[in-house]
Parts: C-alpha cells; structure tokens; sequence
C-alpha cells in the first residue's frame, strides 16, 4: 500500500510543499486525457486509498469524496482534449495536463512526485516514481482525482452519444466500443491519430 514515506523524505530536506501528480486516459480511442496533483497534509490518511486501477468504482468515489471534501488537502485536475491530443501527440499532452495540474493548486509547490519516468522540461522540480500510485500516498490521491473525473466526463459525453457505451468502457478499446465505431463511425470526442480510429472510412460526425 502506499505510504507518505517519499513526501517525509523530501520534507526532512526543506521542501515542505510536496505535490503527487498522475494521469487518467493515455491508452483510450476516445475523450480527453486527465491529470491531477495533490498536496496532503503531514498524517494524512484514506483507509483503503491505492492505485485507482486497483479500487472498485465505488471505493474510487468514496476515497474521492474523502480527498475533495478534506480543507487540509490541495488539488487541482486538468484535462487536454482529443483535438489537442492529435495536435501534439498523446505523450505531449499528458505533460502538458500534468503541467496544467500543479499550475491549478492553491499551494506553490517545493517539489513534485510524478508517476512513471521524469518529464522532460517539466516546469517544476519533480521525482519520477515509476510505480508510483502503489507507493506515493500523494500520488495515489492524485490518481484518484484523474480517473475519477475523467469518467465523470465521459459519462456526460455518453448522453451526448449513447451509441458508443462511453460510460461503461471510458473510451478504452473494448470489444463494444470498436464494434460501435465500426456501426457508427468516430464522433468528435474521438482521437483520430488513433488507430484503428485513424483506419476508418467512414466519415467524421461533424457535431
């Protein structure tokens, strides 16, 4: 389980203002791609509070609540959208979310800890942690707050597009949802530098 073992090493340094950032929604052919960074306090706990993948939706939901509703705890959640996406490549924007992220808090940061490799000309002083969201408390929070958010978003875009079953796969590339998109083609939400979405021949919904 993850404990704030990292963020108490970099604070025994000076850097008292420690954030954990992670990413929702690299690997989807749909939707936007999320990040969060979270600042928690000193003895900041969240019974059950892991990698987000590893939680069920509910328990995601109620280490949410706990998370967003806590005065003590910093956060902030960016999204970069699939027309941005395709610009500058998925890698780019997942950077450009995390960025955003930590920009977002309320708190100027001392240090980041980042899940996966170190990013390169990221803006602030950081740690990549691979593995991280099953060792950084912060990070796992911050996990939390991506997913969490980006699947609220993209239950809401399902309203908007019933036919694709957004809000049962997240825009992941499950059986369903290409089976949809070869029924229906790609709507606007789709990223068309993905394949098999890029393969297509059936033309781009243009609402």
């Amino acid at each position: 389980m993850p404990d704030t073992s990292l963020e108490s090493a970099l604070r025994a340094r000076g850097l008292l203002i420690v954030a954990g950032v992670d990413e929702a929604g690299r690997g989807p052919l749909a939707g936007p791609v999320s990040a969060a960074a979270v600042i928690l306090p000193p003895r900041w706990r969240c019974k059950g509070l892991d990698d987000s993948k590893k939680l069920s939706p509910a328990k995601r939901e109620q280490c949410y609540a706990k998370i967003t509703s806590d005065e003590r705890v910093a956060w902030s959640v960016a999204f970069v959208d699939t027309d941005e996406i395709d610009r500058i490549n998925i890698l780019r924007a997942t950077h450009a979310a995390m960025a955003q992220a930590v920009q977002g808090l309320a708190k100027a940061v001392d240090h980041c800890l980042i899940d996966g490799l170190r990013v390169p000309a990221f803006p602030y002083p950081h740690d990549g942690i691979v593995k991280g969201d099953g060792k950084s408390l912060s990070i796992a929070a911050a996990s939390i707050i991506a997913k969490v958010s980006r699947d609220r978003l993209m239950t809401e875009m399902a309203q908007e597009f019933p036919q694709y079953g957004f809000e049962r796969h997240m825009g992941y590339g499950t059986r369903e949802h290409l089976e949809a998109l070869h029924r229906h083609g790609p709507c606007r939400h789709h990223r068309r530098s993905f394949q098999p979405v890029a393969q297509l021949p059936l033309p781009f919904e243009a609402s």
